[in-house]
């Protein structure tokens, strides 16, 4: 027989190698395969498929405990062993031997405590019987003596596998180390283990009672029908025994059964009392609870009767009208001193209509006719005093504006410009504010009338103040005016048009911007939140607003921050469309007609110098772009306005000069610099020095439609000469490219016209020199032109046989054009020179006039050199250093 794999010491330490815990010892290590499948029937390949495994029984100890464990360890693909699966031996319930199996070496193990019962567990085959007795020895033994149970065996007898033990004990033996040292363990055993695998199943006690009972039924005889007389007759003994015993006990049953008899009758007497009892107790109970009833009634009658008592006296107290309230209410005083009864009347007159509703009323009493009369009762109050406080602050609003309007000093007078005030104004307006907020949550339309009230008298007030500010701003303010024939033909191209200084124009409109724009956005703010709109706010109290502080008053006081804070209540986040539709509808009528005076500074500074306007609408687009806020809607249209009538008065100066410009059309004979190019530079100076902020858009739109204008009516005047049309251009193109040449570095619309105008230059620069050049060389360069012709149809060497083009007439042609050749050139220099008004502008002409004769005469030398090659003529160097000296 092999050599079991028990005895493999290698195979034990390469499973302690496995486990890498120094706690756990191995005790036995068997090689096994695993396998899923019924014996006898087919299986799968693959997961069915038997697998080489490892089964370990170790230990583990911890001080005095010691733990059973069942390690399954696999193969890993460098057949290295690693750890499968672990099994607590003291979850072993079940060791089963499978009897399919006919070598009986295979069997399985279960544990009661795996998760999925209904999966079946694994198949255990060993190698041979004796590796499958010595590990259920194992187990059997490690159950017994750490456990102190045996798990059930089914499929092999337990005495079977004891007397199997008992035969293939292995004997203890010892060896020497292998240095030489003290005597080992052999591989079965460990020196400290208290359990040996050799251990009997059965004691020999047992063993020997077996023996003993097994004894007595071998009584020698041969045959077993002799064996079955045999325990016959000893049955029938016995049951003779059993008849007579039964006998014999006969008195003690009696003696028994007459007590039964006498404990019967008492128990019947009993049962008689009980019944009577039971009776008693029920009348008993009965009677306790009428009278729990009865006490429950009126104790809950009582509970209910003090209740409605507090409940009417709630009501009533909630019905009842003060007699303080009702007098100020009806027929109190608004003065300022009554005003914190009055709001406190306003008060308790919105709690009590409050509480008559009916989330704050129980629904029960919303029908009650005292409920119904006191509800009308307070609605007639409430009607009598929102008329009241109405009409009382309408007469209010208007005797406040009345009593300002007749105080002259609080308006601009002569000499003394006087910046509005209206911190008292709003003072004793901030007084009634909580008054408005009351009247507003007892009746919401009565606001109307209010706001309309308040904004017709204020009104007043503003277009008061604005007129005689606006008034004394101009006539206070010195400036000469400027004339507005900027692009006339008739004045002198030197005069000098933009000496005035007109800056005090724009500051006078920006004086008037920085007073009353921050006052009206102002306003416009104190009125939404006065008159109890639900808007955001617009600026912060005292904020800043395009570099100026919100307030007004010189002492510091903000009159907007007691509005702030009337009813922190009412305030809601977000924005109300139908709020903001009212409340800007109202600042129409608050603000309306102020824009008059706005637009009498536009005009009177248009006037003035009606440059002034790029100024006025840089200064405007400032403050339009600080206006974000949604309840300023009429501050932001009037600067649009505003801005709007500046661009149409600066586009009717601009639409003037253009006029201007055309006006020189008429003039039919025109020569040197026309009066419009020089005067352009000046006016794009001064323009240039005007633009403020975002006004760099005007301009360059104006710039555009002056300057088409300018090339256009050039290009015209031309036409009418055409002798000198290409001598005109150039001149006056040369002169807006030098009057421009500054400003054209750094305004990119003037630059594109610069280099427009340079190109239109260039090109009458080349038609006047050619014509030149042409008057004095007709011959030579219309010779030239005849053969250049004939040199897309003829060969070259044909070209001298044709008519008129033979050597001799070559000849001819170079006598009568280059036997003068210096004096027609100075002819040219005096022709360049004759119609030149622009002195400054012939040395530039002349050279390029020389440039484009050596060009021309240098391509004839070279046609002639091609056709007629026997021929003499001056060489190009020659006549370069000709016109050099020239």
């Amino acid at each position: 027989m092999a050599k079991s794999s028990v005895d493999d010491a290698e195979l034990r330490r390469a499973c302690e190698a496995a486990i890498e815990d120094p706690k756990e010892k191995v005790i036995t290590s068997i090689r096994v395969a695993k396998s899923h499948g019924l014996w006898g029937k087919s299986v799968k390949l693959g997961r069915h498929m038997a697998k080489p495994r490892v089964l370990a029984l170790t230990i583990n100890s911890q001080g005095q405990r010691k733990s059973a464990f069942l390690r399954a360890l696999k193969y890993t693909t460098g057949g290295v062993l690693e750890p499968a699966k672990v099994y607590k031996l003291r979850h072993l319930s079940k060791v089963e031997v499978i009897t399919n199996d006919p070598s009986g070496c295979t069997f399985t193990l279960g544990f009661d405590n795996l998760r999925s019962q209904s999966v079946a567990p694994p198949q255990w085959t060993m190698r041979n019987i004796d590796d499958r007795n010595r590990l259920l020895v194992s187990i059997l033994n490690m159950s017994k003596d750490l456990l102190g149970h045996l798990p059930k065996v089914v499929g092999i007898d337990v005495v079977e596998l004891s007397l199997w033990a008992k035969a293939n004990a292995p004997p203890v033996s010892t060896q020497k180390s292998p240095q030489g040292g003290a005597p080992v363990a052999s591989a079965v055993t460990e020196p400290e283990m208290k359990v040996a695998v050799e251990k009997e199943l059965v004691s020999q006690a047992e063993e020997e009672d077996i023996e003993a009972l097994l004894g007595t039924y071998v009584t020698g005889n041969g045959e077993a029908e002799e064996f079955s007389e045999r325990l016959k007759r000893e049955l029938q003994a016995l049951e003779a025994a059993n008849v007579h015993a039964i006998l014999e006990s006969e008195p003690m049953i009696e003696q028994v059964l007459q007590g039964l008899d006498t404990a019967m009758s008492c128990v019947e007497d009993m049962d008689e009392w009980l019944g009577i009892f039971n009776v008693k107790l029920r009348h008993m109970r009965e009677d306790i609870e009428s009278i729990e009833t009865r006490n429950n009634s009126l104790e809950m009658q009582s509970v209910n009767n003090k209740a409605l008592i507090e409940e009417l006296d709630k009501l009533v107290e909630r019905l009842r009208v003060p007699s303080e309230y009702a007098a100020c209410l009806t027929g109190g005083s608004f003065d300022e001193a009554r005003m914190i009864q009055n709001v406190e009347a306003c008060e308790w007159l919105t709690g009590a209509l409050r509480g008559l509703e009916v989330p704050y009323l129980d629904p029960a009493y919303a029908n009650m006719r005292a409920i119904k009369e006191k509800r009308a009762e307070l609605e007639k109050l409430k009607s009598t005093f929102v008329r009241r406080a109405s009409e009382f602050l309408r007469n209010y609003f208007a005797s406040l504006v009345d009593f300002m309007i007749s105080d002259k000093s609080y308006f601009s007078q002569r000499g003394q410009l006087k910046r509005p005030d209206h911190a008292d104004l709003r003072y004793k307006c901030r007084t009634y504010a909580r008054l408005l907020q009351h009247l507003k949550s007892l009746d919401k339309n009565c606001l109307g009338s209010l706001r309309k009230a308040y904004c017709s008298s204020l009104n007043l007030l503003l277009r008061r103040e604005a007129r005689e500010f606006a008034n004394e701003l101009r006539a206070s303010t010195k400036a000469s005016r400027n004339p507005t024939v900027w692009l006339e033909g008739s004045s002198g191209s030197g005069q000098n048009v933009n000496a005035a200084d007109t800056s005090t124009v724009s500051e006078a409109y920006a004086k008037m911007l920085t007073i009353f724009i921050p006052l009206l956005v102002d306003e416009s703010s104190f009125f939404a939140h006065f008159m109890c709109f639900e808007v955001p706010t617009l600026v912060p109290p005292g904020g800043i607003v395009n570099g100026n502080k919100t307030g007004y008053d010189d002492d510091g006081n903000d009159d907007d921050l007691g509005i702030m804070d009337i009813d922190e209540n009412d305030s809601k986040p977000g924005k109300n469309s139908v709020e903001l539709a009212a409340l800007n509808e109202s600042l129409q009528d608050l603000l309306d007609g102020i824009q008059e005076d706005f637009y009498a500074v536009v005009d009177w500074a248009y006037k003035i110098d009606p440059l002034r306007c790029i100024s006025m609408h840089g200064i405007t687009e400032r403050y339009l772009s600080g206006q974000k806020a949604d309840a300023a809607g009429f501050v932001r249209l009037l600067l649009g306005d505003l801005e709007s009538r500046i661009s149409v008065q600066f586009s009717r100066f601009v639409d003037e000069a253009c006029h201007q410009i055309e006006r020189n059309e008429r003039n039919v004979r025109q020569m040197g610099v026309l009066s419009y190019i020089p005067r352009f530079a000046t006016l794009a100076t001064r323009m240039e020095q005007y633009i403020q902020g975002q006004s760099r858009d005007l301009v360059d739109q104006a710039y555009t439609k002056f300057v088409s204008i300018m090339f256009a009516t050039l290009e015209k005047i031309a036409q009418t000469d055409s002798k000198y049309a290409d001598m005109f251009l150039l001149e006056n193109y040369a002169a807006f490219q030098n009057s421009l040449y500054d400003l054209a570095n750094v305004v990119p619309t003037l630059a594109k016209f610069y280099h427009q105008a340079s190109e239109a230059y260039e090109q009458a620069c080349t038609r006047h020199i050619n014509t030149i050049i042409l008057v004095q060389f007709e011959r030579l360069f219309q010779f030239f032109k005849r053969i250049e012709d004939l040199m897309f149809t003829v060969a070259p060497e044909e070209i001298p046989f044709q008519l008129g083009l033979s050597k001799m007439d070559l000849r001819k042609v170079l006598k009568t054009s280059l036997s003068g050749v210096d004096k027609s050139i100075a002819a040219m220099y005096k022709k360049l020179q004759k119609n030149l008004t622009s002195e400054e502008l012939l040395p530039s002409l002349w050279d390029k006039c020389k440039k484009e004769f050596l060009d021309k005469y240098e391509n004839f030398v070279q046609l002639v050199a091609k056709i007629y090659p026997t021929e003499t003529m001056p060489s190009v160097a020659e006549m370069r250093d000709l016109l050099a000296s020239m």
